[in-house]
């Protein structure tokens, strides 16, 4: 069981910054109140002997602190760009730490980059391709000790009913993906 006990001010923050912006809109003075963050990369991951797409569901805090009852998303293998390192390099990086695969990084294919948050943020995400299947899994995922992650696979034939069924908590970026899958590697196959 999870309970927020606190919501506290933020001080030396390490991922995000909260800032005022000032600027200047049809000749008049405004302000938004932001924050800075860290771009960030996600991977709509296909395994192709569970004929699955992998997903990860993940403890969030800000939806426990907005729903009170379930902090718990779904969402797409992903993780921010803190490293000077090409993002595809950390697409990798986050299949291997998050989910548990070994994907070589010349079968990762970059499908889009756009904005999320952009009423907070405004944070850019690039989102890539990847297949895996049993010959890859090093380890069973998880990511970091201070994450709360569970690898889950959701059956291609299921998974537009996931998308739609509310009592799954997701991302719009995984319904994004799971959409990009239907139209681009169904279709074709």
């Amino acid at each position: 069981m999870v309970k927020i006990d606190s919501v506290g001010e933020l001080t030396n923050p390490k991922f995000v910054k909260p800032v005022l912006i000032n600027y200047t809109l049809n000749e008049q003075k405004k302000t938004w109140e932001a924050v800075i963050s860290h771009d960030s990369v996600s991977i709509v991951l296909f395994h192709k002997d569970k004929n699955a797409l992998i997903t990860v569901k993940q403890f969030r805090p800000p939806v426990m602190n907005k729903n009170k009852t379930n902090g718990y998303t779904y969402e797409l293998c992903a993780g921010i760009v803190d490293k000077d390192t090409t993002n595809v390099q950390i697409a990798k990086e986050e299949i291997f730490e998050e989910c548990g695969y070994d994907v070589d990084v010349k079968n990762i294919k970059e499908i889009h980059t756009y904005y999320t948050s952009v009423g907070i943020s405004g944070s850019k995400q690039t989102m890539y391709y990847a297949e895996c299947d049993d010959s890859m899994k090093i380890n069973d995922g998880g990511g970091l000790e201070e994450e709360n992650i569970e690898v889950v696979y959701i059956d291609v034939d299921d998974a537009k009913e996931f998308m739609f069924n509310n009592k799954f908590q997701k991302t719009p970026g995984l319904m994004v993906g799971f959409y990009w899958f239907f139209e681009n590697i169904i279709q074709t196959q």
